[in-house]
């Protein structure tokens, strides 16, 4: 069933709203004259009315038992935030000019993770638009944007949306999304929109108005659960993949990134995540293109991304954490907090060659075993970073790794991620090292709102060892802190490792064993007391020999290479990438020691 205003063309609009508990349900438009309309109900608590002659962005609201005046739950636009009436959108009205995309292989993505409203400085689509040249000389395949669904205010993560399938009207609404995406295809770029599925935001979510959306016997961070296994949950799951449908064809993005879906509690015969890929595999059927979900989750279960004849919930793939965690807590020493399951070298070389670090075995910060074993799964189904909007934002002071880490760490760190087995994700200025931190933000209008998320954010921390005075997350100087700083990318270091990144991403292109995602051409070693990782990538093209120290010391180690002579092709300690001159030779046979700088990384290529 179809939710929202259904357009039959020539001004002719079908109002669909499921709400099983009401006794009356009205919809008032307000367009030259306010006229209301008796909607009638249909089966499973929908009720509908057809009205003729709707004029473009009319607005309306529905009344419920001729009591509350809510705005429509699947409202596609709201230009008076998230309490004022809902829009109606003709979306034959956009002519897109993308006919001829039709998407690229999920092993072809090398993702950009990025927040419209900090992205640029008028931090709107349309000004996002002109940052995509950059991106493609970067050689950035697909763009990941964060939550764009209505939130309150102008100032958001996007995580509280409240209306799933209105664009934020602070971004630039309806049109300038669509023109954003259709100018991203005509450049090549996939596009991923982010989604949240497992809660609505605190303010201006009036889904309970309406029907039985949220039940309380599961408990998530956000409060009560999403309903998509108890009575009446056949209608919410219905809101949730109509919204999913409703992005991949009216605004024709690529793939859809699904936030913590481990807090989507599904005890059902068939969870939610199966229905869903199901329904968009019909989508795929309907019109020949591959559509891709991707889901977040902190659970290290293979189930999500095992293929749904084989029991599994049909995604296509999975953020892995634990790549991030091992590789941050090596390099920046810390242990507190959920790091503290992490800081060995062979954590590193465990989430290098196995996807999951934790994999059935005992997790000290969790105190019980966790995940299962990823090694059934191909490497292309797993994204991995080094930097997201978690993992920086939910830090106290919203530090960047370029904050916490020496210059040549963060090389060694990029390199690591982009050149591993996986799908490697930048977030937004790391490509340059930017230094401007990504904190946490919100636009609340409600004075006991704001000091509770103000508490919220201070309990976050007490399993870290942050000290200090958090910024306000109301403040708008937050904000404006944590707003890319462009113009930096002219300064030495910076454009230095604009250019490393370039590198790392063409090595990754060109080479044929970089693309490679099958477990069996993959060897990784270490030596713990070193502190040295050794990752063997081979097929019958090329084969390729990397040797990373993650030491802040530097060390000379034995190499057991197989037979042959090896050419260096990549160094991040040459004075080139602003290191003070590589250690190791440029030809290396296949038994020998060497000596590589502290924090760097060679690749050699078999000649």
């Amino acid at each position: 069933m179809k939710v929202g205003p259904i357009n039959h063309g020539n001004g002719k609009f079908e109002f669909v709203v499921w709400a099983p508990h009401a006794n009356q349900m009205t919809l008032r438009i307000f367009s030259t004259n306010e006229q209301t309309y008796k909607m009638n109900i249909l089966p499973n608590g929908y009720w509908s009315v057809v009205v003729n002659n709707v004029a473009p962005d009319t607005t309306y609201y529905y009344l419920i038992n001729n009591e509350r005046e809510r705005p429509d739950p699947a409202s596609n636009f709201q230009p008076q935030d998230v309490h004022g009436p809902s829009q109606v959108v003709d979306h034959e009205k956009y002519k897109w000019t993308d006919q001829n995309w039709n998407g690229i292989p999920l092993t072809n993505y090398i993702l950009y993770e990025l927040h419209v409203g900090t992205f640029t400085e008028e931090g709107t689509f349309t000004s996002a638009i002109n940052k995509l040249d950059y991106l493609c000389q970067l050689g950035i395949t697909a763009i990941e944007i964060m939550p764009v669904a209505q939130f309150p205010g102008n100032r958001n993560w996007g995580y509280d949306g409240v209306y799933p399938f209105a664009p934020q009207s602070s971004y630039g609404g309806v049109e300038a999304l669509k023109n954003f995406v259709d100018v991203c295809h005509s450049k090549g770029l996939a596009v991923v929109l982010d989604v949240v599925y497992n809660h609505l935001g605190p303010s201006g979510n009036y889904l309970r108005d309406f029907g039985p959306y949220f039940i309380d016997k599961y408990k998530t961070p956000w409060g009560m659960a999403v309903n998509f296994d108890d009575e009446y949950s056949d209608e919410v799951r219905n809101y949730f993949i109509e919204n999913a449908l409703f992005w991949l064809e009216n605004y024709h993005f690529d793939a859809l990134r699904i936030d913590a879906v481990h807090s989507i509690f599904d005890f059902g015969a068939k969870h939610f995540l199966a229905e869903l890929n199901e329904n968009i595999e019909s989508l795929y059927h309907k019109n020949g293109k591959k559509y891709f979900i991707i889901v977040e989750s902190d659970l290290n279960d293979v189930r999500l991304i095992t293929p749904i004849e084989q029991g599994g919930y049909g995604c296509d793939a999975q953020w892995s954490d634990d790549f991030h965690h091992a590789l941050h807590s090596a390099l920046t020493g810390e242990k507190s907090g959920y790091y503290m399951d992490f800081g060995k070298i062979e954590h590193v070389a465990s989430a290098l060659k196995n996807s999951f670090v934790y994999s059935g075995i005992h997790s000290a910060y969790r105190k019980k075993r966790h995940g299962n074993d990823a090694s059934g799964r191909p490497t292309y189904q797993f994204v991995v970073s080094i930097q997201n909007h978690d993992q920086i934002g939910n830090r106290a002071f919203g530090e960047r790794l370029s904050q916490l880490v020496p210059f040549e760490a963060l090389k060694l760190a990029a390199a690591a991620m982009i050149l591993s087995p996986y799908i490697p994700m930048l977030f937004m200025g790391e490509e340059y090292a930017e230094e401007s931190p990504f904190l946490y933000f919100i636009s609340h209008s409600e004075p006991e709102l704001i000091e509770a998320v103000q508490k919220g954010r201070k309990a976050e921390f007490k399993a870290f060892k942050w000290t200090g005075s958090i910024p306000d997350p109301q403040s708008e100087e937050t904000f404006d802190h944590s707003k890319l700083n462009w113009h930096c990318i002219e300064e030495d270091k910076h454009r230095t490792m604009l250019e490393f990144y370039r590198e790392l991403i063409n090595l990754r292109k060109s080479i044929s064993a970089f693309q490679d995602f099958s477990r069996d051409h993959l060897d990784v070693k270490i030596n713990e007391e070193e502190k040295i990782v050794f990752i063997h990538r081979n097929n019958k093209e090329s084969s390729i020999y990397s040797i990373l120290n993650l030491n802040n010391i530097e060390v000379t180690t034995f190499i057991n290479l197989p037979e042959g002579r090896w050419k260096k092709i990549l160094d991040s300690a040459d004075k080139k990438w602003m290191g003070k001159n590589s250690s190791t030779p440029s030809m290396i046979s296949n038994r020998q020691d060497i000596t590589i700088n502290e924090f760097s990384l060679s690749v050699y290529e078999k000649v």
